[in-house]
């Protein structure tokens, strides 16, 4: 959601959704790769994403468009097999690119021109799981995962 709390030692927090964990811990689970590309850079979000099964973790990233076209050639992907989203105007170049350009309900009003979807829910609560959750579906591979641990 755009929030950070900070201590009077400055040190930085975050939230997270545990309905976007359920969805991204699936989504892993089932050999999704799923990659994080962030300007922020906090050691407890990586940890969250690593926990959940992101292998593909990138924080603190000033070009965000470099990062992703790495990944696509890491992974042997082209633009038109990625879903992206993104909130802000770091993100508008990957937009413009990728397969199905998404953005939370709360995104900028440029980012919300641009993409396919903007999703009913806004940023930190459930719209990383209401884009996992309609792909997943599509895909016939939505479905209750009792044995996943560490949401």
């Amino acid at each position: 959601d755009g929030s950070i709390l900070v201590d009077s030692q400055g040190e930085e927090y975050r939230t997270f959704n545990t309905k976007d964990g359920i969805a991204v811990k699936l989504a892993t689970d089932l050999n999704y790769n799923i990659c994080v590309i962030s300007g922020g850079n906090n050691e407890g979000v990586r940890k969250r994403l690593e926990r959940l099964g992101v292998r593909n973790v990138h924080l603190g990233v000033g070009n965000k468009k470099d990062v992703y076209l790495k990944f696509l050639s890491d992974n042997d992907l082209k633009n038109d097999e990625t879903v992206y989203m993104g909130d802000d105007l770091p993100d508008e170049e990957i937009l413009k690119l990728c397969g199905l350009s998404t953005c939370p309900y709360d995104a900028c009003p440029e980012i919300r021109e641009i993409v396919d979807y903007i999703s009913v829910k806004k940023g930190g609560d459930g719209c990383v799981r209401d884009i996992i959750e309609q792909v997943l579906r599509i895909q016939e591979n939505w479905k209750i995962h009792y044995d996943s641990k560490n949401i």
